[in-house]
């Protein structure tokens, strides 16, 4: 029997309240939310506490919890090499009006703020340290081993999706079959990453994926700022090199360039100009 979609699902956490959640919380973990410290977004809540750590609170309908679980935090804490918020325990339950769960995930504090929005608009000059940090950590994912499948923009990704996601945008004439999967964090952008101190969090998303999708992710929201993009570029070539990785990266630009497109949005051209580029070259290899 399949489970029942909640109708609450565009609850909105910005508005709704949230006390009685909070104080569950903090009863559970035995902690103090320190009150001007509380985030909202539209499904999650955040807050420091009084032991000098961070809470995560999720709100997610039931038919969005899939075999996998959601459980991504827990998970990435046993990764080795990959620098990010020590993970020190959580608390699910089921919410009893409603066909939704809630889970708080309590970590350490980030080293740094987030280097800024999913997509930036000025170059934020980071230095050569911190590059090293984001190839290490990367190089050191891709190294390991899970069961669990990426989930970039909530949804699995598979060789289905990926063929899907490029036929829709560009025209035939190579191959999009993907030859190596590998642990990707899933959702790298500039809004999940530190400055000056480089740390990687919001890890819901991590799982097997296509060589190449974080460096292509990242690429992406950097196009803003083409020394930035360029940058990425240089730093991940290993990535972009691949074939993977050159699907990746027309996966990555059939977003922006898609049905949904934004006439405004500074991206357009400069992934126009590269999807050109990659499907030349990928037909070539053929």
């Amino acid at each position: 029997m399949p489970l029942p979609v909640s109708t609450g699902q565009a609850v909105d956490l910005r508005v709704q309240p949230v006390g009685e959640v909070l104080d569950r919380v903090a009863r559970s973990l035995g902690v103090r939310f320190l009150g001007d410290t509380v985030v909202r977004k539209r499904r999650t809540v955040g807050a420091r506490t009084d032991r000098g750590t961070w809470v995560r609170v999720e709100r997610r309908p039931l038919g969005k919890i899939t075999g996998q679980g959601w459980n991504g935090a827990e998970c990435a804490a046993r990764l080795h090499g990959v620098v990010q918020p020590a993970w020190q325990g959580c608390v699910v339950w089921r919410d009893s009006d409603e066909a939704v769960m809630w889970r708080a995930d309590e970590t350490d504090l980030l080293p740094g703020a987030p280097v800024g929005n999913a997509v930036l608009s000025e170059d934020p000059a980071l230095s050569d340290e911190w590059w090293e940090g984001l190839n290490a950590s990367l190089d050191a994912l891709a190294a390991q081993r899970t069961g669990r499948v990426a989930t970039p923009d909530g949804e699995s990704i598979t060789q289905v999706s990926v063929t899907r996601s490029l036929r829709a945008v560009f025209s035939g004439g190579f191959d999009t079959a993907v030859r190596c999967w590998v642990p990707a964090h899933g959702d790298l952008n500039w809004a999940n990453v530190t400055a000056p101190v480089f740390s990687l969090f919001d890890w819901e998303d991590w799982g097997n994926a296509p060589q190449g999708l974080d460096s292509a992710s990242l690429w992406a929201s950097s196009l803003a700022v083409p020394a930035l993009a360029d940058r990425v570029r240089h730093e991940r070539r290993r990535d972009f090199g691949t074939r993977d990785g050159k699907l990746m990266t027309l996966f990555v630009c059939s977003k922006i360039l898609g049905p949904y497109a934004h006439p405004d949005d500074p991206r357009l051209e400069p992934a126009r100009r590269m999807a050109e580029r990659v499907v030349e070259e990928l037909q070539g290899d053929m």
